[in-house]
Order: structure tokens, then sequence, then C-alpha cells
């Protein structure tokens, strides 16, 4: 039988202690830190490619990024991805986006979204949860040269840039959004 050894259980504890701490610190020190940046990166790297974009992340009441989103088709095809919502440039809290097609499609891809909102009114609509894309619904597709130049259609303008992939099937119909706001 073996003895209870005083040193083993203060190094458990010890390491039990600094890996609580480092948990706590990382939730303390950054809600959903990995995502923000991941958006935060998404927006430069699309800004980067359509300078134009800085005026409307600028001019805008506030945005959604969605740094990735995954779509895949055939035939019948489905995306999502998770995203951050901005007001005034400061996360506001997390957004889902889901999509469900169907049609001539066929192949997978990820993508950028960044959805940017002319006004708090287009902003509280995405919040409460009151945005969803129907089939009529377009996006400004980010290509190197791309021209940006579109006005916000309902509030809102919309904006995608392929990561890679390839897919048969160019539309954002059918998109819908969740919103968690920040605690």
């Amino acid at each position: 039988m073996k003895t209870f050894n005083m040193k083993s259980f203060q190094a458990i504890v010890l390491m039990l202690a600094v890996s609580s701490s480092m948990s706590l610190a990382a939730q303390v020190g950054g809600w959903k830190a990995d995502l923000i940046e991941d958006s935060e990166k998404a927006l430069a790297a699309m800004i980067e490619k359509a300078p134009k974009l800085q005026s409307f992340k600028d001019k805008s009441y506030g945005y959604a990024v969605f740094p990735r989103v995954t779509k895949a088709a055939i035939g019948i095809g489905g995306a999502g991805g998770k995203g951050i919502v901005f007001k005034g440039h400061v996360p506001t809290g997390e957004s889902t986006l889901s999509q469900a097609t169907i049609g001539f499609q066929l192949g997978g891809q990820q993508y950028m979204e960044v959805i940017f909102f002319e006004n708090e009114t287009a902003y509280k609509k995405f919040t409460n949860k009151k945005v969803k894309f129907d089939g009529q619904a377009s996006a400004v597709a980010i290509t190197a040269g791309a021209s940006v130049d579109i006005a916000f259609k309902g509030g809102m303008a919309v904006f995608t840039q392929t990561k890679g992939g390839l897919m048969y099937e160019a539309s954002i119909g059918g998109q819908h959004f969740s919103f968690k706001p920040k605690k």
C-alpha cells in the first residue's frame, strides 16, 4: 500500500491552481477573443483587397463579420459560420449564420462575409433577429480589382470574399442569423 506523499499532493494542487487561473484569465481577459481577432483579421483582409470597404466601415453604424463561412452542396446545400457583431467598432455580441439551399449547385467553399449596418434601425433589426435574406438578396463578391460601388439596400450592404474551394453557385439567399449579446 502506497503512503500519502505531501510533496506530490502540493505539486498537484499547484498545477490545478495554475491551470485554473490561466483558464480564468482567458475568460476574463477576452470574451470570444479568438473569434473577435479572426473577425477583425477577416475584415482587414477584405479591406486590403477592396479598399473602398474602409468607407463602409467608417460610415456604418455597425457591422457583422463572419470570418469563416463553410458552404457545401450537391443539389441540396447548406452553409454555416459564427461571427462578431460590432457597434461603433466595439464588439456587442456573437452571431451565427445558417443557410439552406436547393437547386443547381455543386461543390464546397469557405468564404468571409461582412454586413454593414447603415443606421441604428438596421443594426437593431439584425440584433433583434429580424434579418433573413431571401432568394433575391445578393452580395458583392470581392475579387482582385472588384468594384464595390453599391448602395445600402434596406439599411444593409453585404460583401463576401472566397477563402477557398470551388462552388458553382453564388448567392446569400436563404441566410438566417441569430444574435447573442455580449455579457
